[in-house]
């Protein structure tokens, strides 16, 4: 439950600090252009508002809704989320939107976007001021990669080093999936030998069709520290222990371990009725010194350990940033990361994507399980740089879909009717709300059947 309420904290927390900046990019260029804005809301407020304010001097009123799938700001004279039909059929009044050229309406319209990648940019550079940068090389990782069912049937094996794609050296662990999936070829060393995995076109596609990972690092698994009173700690495991095997079984790796354990699961699952026991039996190394010992899992088939992470081993490449070094290079980052994710957009239009489309509960899952000011800023800059793509699409309830009619008007040099916009509109929305069922559907199906 703690787990819950600390994802489900930060997820509001970045939700609002987005909203905010993306309506106060419709705002600051709407009140730029002397346009009425009538209501700035965060959240959506259907039936009734958690909390409304208007200043006496304001024409716009300020107010916080109940429903957190967004948020809008209503500006008078436009077709919008508010369907407000009844002032589009009064004369244009000369502060409403729909009397400012084209030029003035099209910057109010992508002021919200525009903002958003700023946002995002400013975070990347933030970070990299106040972190810097760290990755590891895929070179140095000795004990190579564990790969996943789909990748081993492509020509993967467990423990290769994975060295370039399509000629170009692989430089960044864990931010190289990309350039894997998307390559021809993946040269590898195998057993001291250099060997070419050829990556079939569809690769992405079967990946999220099994609902799988491409790879993850191998590492020994050495105990960082025991849960108190954990099966681990009663049979005596102490900090420093190499786990070597289990029930007889070698597990050089940690994933080595894991695969075990999962593969235990399945069986005690599969035999209901005689049960399995949950008592195993672990070889580990201290101190050089070779020993067996009887440990029982609890029923989650965990010993109660903390191993040491894939930076303990291996050596982290890692760069710092001045405040001035850090606005391009988080420039960089921030552009490099928009080209990422429109290259995995092609995905969303196959099968495969469209049932690995996620809501609420998938965004929330990847924010950390513990307060992480690095991770939290790191998810907001790419939920920002999302929000802005998605926005920017030309659908119409989007403000591409606006931004779309308003270069139709520049070029025709002719308004769209108020009733197509209507239909536009209420079609866009009708899709919109589709999408969402359908993200939203795929959550609650991956947690109770899988």
């Amino acid at each position: 439950m703690e787990t819950f309420l600390i994802r489900a904290l930060q997820l509001i927390m970045s939700l609002s600090l987005l909203v905010i900046i993306h309506e106060g990019g419709h705002f600051l260029f709407a009140r730029l252009f002397k346009v009425r804005v009538e209501k700035f809301c965060l959240f959506f407020d259907p039936w009734f508002t958690l909390f409304k304010f208007k200043p006496k001097s304001s024409d716009t009123e300020y107010a916080v809704g109940w429903l957190p799938l967004g948020g809008y700001v209503k500006i008078a004279g436009m077709i919008d989320e508010s369907m407000d039909l009844e002032q589009m059929k009064q004369p244009a009044k000369p502060w409403e939107f729909r009397s400012k050229p084209a030029g003035q309406r099209l910057l109010i319209m992508i002021g919200g976007v525009l903002f958003n990648f700023i946002l995002a940019l400013f975070i990347y550079s933030m970070i990299l001021f106040a972190w810097g940068d760290s990755y590891m090389l895929p070179k140095d990782m000795k004990m190579g990669m564990q790969f996943s069912e789909v990748a081993k049937k492509v020509g993967f094996q467990d423990g290769d080093i994975l060295l370039a794609a399509d000629g170009q050296e692989l430089l960044r662990f864990p931010k190289m999936h990309r350039q894997i999936v998307n390559a021809k070829e993946v040269k590898v060393l195998r057993n001291g030998k250099e060997s070419i995995v050829h990556i079939p076109k569809n690769f992405m596609n079967q990946l999220m069709a099994a609902g799988t990972y491409l790879s993850d690092c191998r590492i020994p698994y050495v105990v960082d520290s025991v849960v108190p009173n954990s099966g681990f700690s009663k049979a005596g495991i102490q900090r420093g222990d190499s786990v070597i095997g289990i029930n007889g079984v070698s597990t050089p790796a940690f994933n080595d371990y894991v695969e075990y354990i999962d593969k235990l699961k399945k069986t005690a699952s599969q035999d209901s009725i005689k049960g399995v026991s949950r008592q195993v039996t672990l070889a580990y190394v201290r101190a050089g010194v070779k020993d067996t010992v009887a440990v029982q899992l609890d029923s989650l088939y965990k010993g109660g350990s903390y191993q040491y992470g894939p930076d303990h081993f291996f050596r982290m490449v890692e760069k710092k940033y001045g405040f001035f070094e850090s606005f391009p290079a988080g420039i960089n980052l921030g552009v490099q990361t928009l080209k990422g994710y429109v290259s995995d957009m092609k995905y969303v239009f196959s099968k495969e994507g469209a049932n690995s489309l996620g809501g609420f509960g998938t965004i929330g899952s990847i924010f950390p399980a513990h307060w992480d000011w690095h991770r939290f800023w790191e998810m907001t800059a790419f939920l920002s740089i999302i929000l802005a793509f998605m926005n920017i699409l030309p659908i119409p309830a989007l403000d591409g879909g606006h931004v779309l009619f308003l270069l139709y008007e520049i070029i025709a040099r002719r308004k769209p009717s108020d009733k197509f916009m209507e239909y536009a509109q209420m079609g866009g929305m009708i899709l919109l709300f589709g999408l969402l069922i359908l993200a939203n559907f795929n959550d609650i199906m991956r947690f109770f059947f899988k």
